[in-house]
């Protein structure tokens, strides 16, 4: 294949595996295309200012956007799943995005698409399963060659099935489990997925095949639990299977345990059940490489969460839209309560922005620890992310990023951070700190939480909660004042709520 001619377009570019997949490719001196529905989550990437990368805006289901975002590529990469928190009809939204991509590719002449998916016993398919495989049979409607990759179960720093294994085991020194443990599965390293996928552009004879990936090793999740926790340093866990079938306790239990959420846990445990080996072989011999045993596979993600260096996670799925009434630039349609906390402080807006861009995760929020786990464990407790997510870096924040059980939308360096909540809640959520060099030589630093609340539980929620935010923000403002070692000059002062926002 011709590296300098078209382009590759990538679909699920910030994805866990488009987020691995895109700069492979660009190492590999391909030229590839982007496309996401915000430009600036993509550029906030690592690879987001390379050469031979070009970003386009374009929304999965807007099909004459995907049209130009197609145009002059002749193979594109398929890595859209539209499973996530407060998704119940994904199967629908599956079709949707499906066809819409079938016909974008034929208007734009595209002759090849790559799909990469889970992979499952025909006889007996999940849900989320059987929606992968019908997304499969409806892109070869359109004409252009159709690869498609399945995989058992992925295993990698940031995945979803690692991130379970990882809570669990840090989180449990008895297990109580459920009659899956000792089921029999194939897991594949993710490097030696994204291997698989940028090989398959080296070679032609791939399109229009489907094809089986595992790794080396079929083992039982008791002795992938019980490998994990050798290489992590820990006792042995103790493992107690039950002899019952507690498959919805299970997804309780495994949310309340772990930061991956109820839409992801659902479709792991599904598949946990059941054997799924793969029996087709041919693509090792087309794409051949190490395949990485389970070991070596754990060995090398815990080397990446303890470098700091996880290229892509399972929670980087979240929009980064946010509503127009944030920061005061549209008037809302219904009422926004808005409460804004601010202090003054002798010291510079660096050393603001440093304690501003570290909050959340290990550092936690300053003050009230106790309180933001409540918060976040009765979160859990109804299916939303909680506080165990964490944050992807210690002290750099990017949009898009994931932050506890918020999602950063917009980030100005040394002035202003953003957050939208996906926790659930009845209601829009944002919370902004902003930071400004003031006249003097000194240092406004502001806090503002704000909720659009959806009907009338919607405004209790906002009454119950807000007598708290005056004792908790103005806390949190002193202690992060101390954090950066600036001394208070004014505050902390709440300012009258519904205020405008700071520079308005």
């Amino acid at each position: 294949m011709d590296h300098e001619n078209k382009p590759v377009l990538v679909l699920g570019a910030t994805g866990y595996v488009g987020g691995r997949l895109l700069p492979r490719l660009l190492e590999q001196g391909w030229k590839v295309r982007a496309a996401g529905r915000s430009y600036r989550k993509i550029q906030a990437r690592p690879w987001g200012s390379h050469p031979n990368l070009e970003i386009v805006v374009a929304d999965a289901l807007d099909t004459a956007a995907l049209t130009e975002a197609m145009r002059g590529c002749r193979t594109v990469f398929y890595l859209i799943h539209s499973i996530k928190p407060g998704e119940p009809d994904f199967a629908t939204l599956d079709r949707r995005i499906a066809y819409s991509t079938v016909h974008a590719a034929r208007e734009a002449g595209v002759e090849w698409i790559l799909h990469f998916t889970g992979m499952g016993n025909p006889a007996q398919l999940s849900g989320q399963l059987r929606s992968r495989y019908e997304v499969g049979e409806i892109l070869a409607l359109g004409g252009a060659r159709v690869t498609q990759l399945r995989a058992p179960l992925v295993l990698g720093s940031g995945g979803a099935s690692f991130e379970m294994i990882r809570a669990f085991c840090g989180n449990l020194r008895v297990m109580l489990a459920p009659r899956w443990m000792d089921t029999n599965c194939q897991p594949i390293a993710i490097d030696n997925v994204i291997d698989y996928l940028a090989g398959c552009l080296e070679h032609p004879e791939t399109a229009g095949q489907t094809y089986e990936i595992g790794g080396p090793d079929v083992l039982t999740w008791r002795e992938l639990f019980r490998i994990y926790a050798q290489e992590a340093g820990l006792p042995r866990r103790l493992i107690l299977v039950l002899p019952m079938r507690i498959h919805r306790i299970s997804i309780w239990w495994m949310n309340l345990v772990t930061p991956v959420s109820v839409a992801l846990i659902r479709p792991l445990v599904e598949r946990m059940g059941k054997e799924i080996l793969c029996h087709d072989e041919r693509i090792r011999l087309i794409v051949p490489q190490k395949l990485l045993t389970c070991r070596e596979a754990i060995i090398k993600a815990l080397e990446e969460v303890r470098q700091n260096e996880v290229a892509s996670s399972c929670f980087d799925a979240g929009s980064t839209s946010m509503a127009g009434w944030v920061g005061g630039r549209t008037a809302p349609e219904s009422k926004v309560y808005r409460d804004t906390f601010f202090v003054i402080l002798d010291g510079s807006p660096e050393l603001a922005w440093n304690v501003v861009k570290r909050i959340g995760g290990n550092t936690g929020w300053y003050f009230g620890t106790f309180l933001w786990r409540i918060r976040g464990f009765v979160d859990e407790l109804v299916g939303g992310p909680g506080l165990s997510r964490g944050r992807r870096h210690v002290d750099s924040v990017v949009m898009g990023d994931h932050l506890d059980f918020w999602r950063v939308v917009e980030v100005e360096e040394h002035g202003r951070l953003l957050l939208r909540a996906e926790m659930l809640a009845p209601g829009e959520a944002f919370l902004e700190f902003r930071v400004q060099a003031l006249p003097d030589g000194s240092t406004e630093l502001r806090m503002t939480p704000s909720f659009e609340p959806r009907g009338f539980w919607g405004r209790v929620y906002w009454w119950t909660i807000a007598p708290a935010h005056s004792l908790l923000f103005r806390v949190m403002l002193k202690q992060m004042a101390k954090a950066a070692g600036a001394r208070i000059l004014n505050g902390p002062s709440c300012v009258a709520a519904g205020g405008p926002p700071l520079g308005s």
